[in-house]
């Protein structure tokens, strides 16, 4: 195998790859990355057991030469050396590798050699059925995982709460997450190819996000009985699915609220976040909300070393019941009200013990739920 390929453009496939590299696995050859040399493109590729990331350089990009293949062939390299060696090394990057693979990279002045694997013994990548997937737009995915993801348990207690519950109909795609004490629900129209739900782990999901950072255009998602593929022109990402049965949460989102309170999203958000620098204290950072007057929203916290902080805030619209009061975990409602673009947002209250429905004021498509909790 031979090649000469830009620098900027093999460092940067080699660190996106890296991302799915353990060092502690008990197959060396994993620790490593795989390299193919084609006639059309260069490809790099990183594995662990639950994520394969591949990243595909071609001949030109944006009408510039970036690579030369000279000889096809391929070679595993440790992910640790090459990263480190690529990212130090300038302009354009000659690799050679021998039939012992054994590669030798030059670059100027600068000769270096690394003992590789045999690419055969590399695990191969999961198959797929090319035309069966859903196409669309990569800054909508990425928009649904960041409002759901971050809703998962960090428990492995129950392994499908640590996942995104991807739901593909005919018309829509629906995107949950729970941890049992609170609930992120978004949905979106889309044209599928693929029906079925699928657990996906929100670690895959959080590589997914910051390899398509700077993504546009369109993304294919692939679906097989244990991976799911993320596939855009020069990046795919391979996840291992969650086996096990999601809870049905579609009975949760009760209508009988007995108040509903309209209010600024970035003004709570705010009055919260002040809140909370007071609510550590507690167990489940304890925020409480009152309603007073009938006009207006009372946010409190206290710590009994350090102090207490009060701040009310403007009700844009309220119906139903004005005697409200309830404490939930700021940390929660942080991350609810963060997640929400629209500029109010729509808070419904079942009672003192009941979980509060948060929902963007002109925008049903997002929805999250907040389990409430004790305050003394």
């Amino acid at each position: 195998m031979e090649f000469l390929v830009e620098s900027e453009y093999f460092n940067r496939a080699i660190t996106d790859v890296s991302k799915a590299v353990s060092q502690k696995t008990p197959f060396p050859i994993l620790s490593g990355i795989k390299i193919m040399a084609t006639k059309e493109s260069l490809i790099v590729i990183g594995s662990n057991a639950d994520i394969i990331i591949e990243q595909v350089i071609p001949m030109e990009i944006d009408g510039v030469q970036v690579l030369e293949v000279k000889e096809v062939g391929s070679v595993v390299l440790s992910a640790k050396y090459l990263s480190e060696l690529v990212r130090k090394l300038p302009g354009k990057i000659h690799l050679t590798v021998n039939e012992k693979q054994i590669a030798t990279l030059k670059a100027d002045e600068i000769v270096t050699t690394l003992n590789g694997f045999h690419a055969e013994e590399y695990p191969t990548l999961p198959s797929m059925e090319e035309t069966t997937h859903i196409r669309m737009q990569s800054t909508d995915l990425i928009e649904m995982i960041n409002q759901t993801a971050f809703a998962v348990s960090k428990s492995e207690a129950r392994a499908v709460l640590t996942g995104v519950n991807m739901l593909f109909e005919e018309t829509k795609l629906t995107c949950v997450a729970t941890n049992s004490h609170r609930l992120a629900w978004r949905e979106l129209p889309i044209e599928s190819g693929v029906s079925g739900a699928f657990i996906v782990p929100s670690t895959s999901l959080h590589e997914l996000t910051k390899l398509m950072q700077k993504t546009t255009g369109m993304i294919k998602i692939f679906a097989t009985d244990r991976y799911i593929v993320f596939k855009t022109n020069s990046t795919t990402l391979y996840s291992r699915l969650i086996e096990g049965n999601y809870p049905n949460v579609a009975g949760l989102f009760s209508k009988n609220a007995r108040t509903m309170i309209t209010v600024n999203t970035k003004q709570l958000l705010k009055g919260v976040d002040r809140a909370c620098l007071f609510a550590s204290e507690w167990k489940n950072n304890n925020v409480h909300m009152e309603i007073k007057d009938g006009l207006k929203l009372k946010i409190t916290s206290n710590s009994s070393e350090i102090g207490k902080i009060e701040e009310t805030q403007p009700i844009n619209k309220l119906s139903g019941e004005t005697d409200l009061s309830i404490s939930l975990d700021g940390s929660f409602l942080i991350d609810a009200l963060k997640a929400i673009k629209e500029e109010e947002i729509k808070i419904s209250f079942g009672g003192t013990m009941r979980p509060i429905l948060m929902e963007p004021v002109g925008n049903n498509s997002y929805m999250h739920l907040i389990s409430p909790v004790r305050s003394c």
